[in-house]
């Protein structure tokens, strides 16, 4: 027997169209559209699985002229290592190639890039153009770290900020 809370649940369910005219933000906060079952879990994390390891065999060929390239033109590793903030606020390190120099967080902390930021390498210019200094994160998805869709995991300095501004965050 199905069970709902309101007429706006109900016609939801029955039609799979949800009346946006007269749906109040709460509906979709307090809803059970945003559930997801055990199976539905499964499949997303299988999918994710084999979507990774497609993504990262697929472009392999890509990653290791991206890393040469990165290592030819600037000191430092090809891949860096960065702290966020993933499923019910586990932190993790988010795999990237570098498209900034080593010293890009010493003198100010941690910043939003900017257009033309002056941290950016010659090669990270363009690495963060077509966002190919994102393909290592394929490892992060294989591990689980991060899905194949959905939100962006943020850094934690941003997300404590973003909390601290909003209440709603918190």
């Amino acid at each position: 027997m199905w069970l709902w809370k309101d007429a706006h649940s109900a016609i939801a369910a029955l039609s799979g169209r949800v009346w946006l005219c007269t749906v109040r933000p709460s509906w979709f906060v307090f809803s059970n559209g945003f559930h997801r079952s055990g199976l539905t879990n499964l499949l997303k994390r299988t999918l994710d699985i084999c979507f990774g390891i497609i993504g990262f065999v697929v472009s392999l060929p890509v990653m290791l002229a991206v890393a040469l390239a990165v290592k030819l033109d600037s000191r430092g590793p090809a891949l860096f290592r960065q702290e966020r903030v993933g499923w019910k606020d586990r932190t993790f390190e988010v795999l990237k190639f570098r498209s900034m120099r080593v010293d890009a967080e010493a003198l100010n902390g941690a910043q939003w890039a900017a257009v033309n930021d002056p941290r950016t390498t010659r090669i990270g210019k363009y690495l963060r153009k077509f966002r190919l200094d994102e393909l290592p994160q394929f490892i992060n998805v294989i591990r689980g770290d991060m899905s194949f869709v959905g939100p962006r995991p943020e850094r934690p300095v941003f997300c404590s900020g973003a909390s601290q501004r909003n209440p709603l965050l918190r």
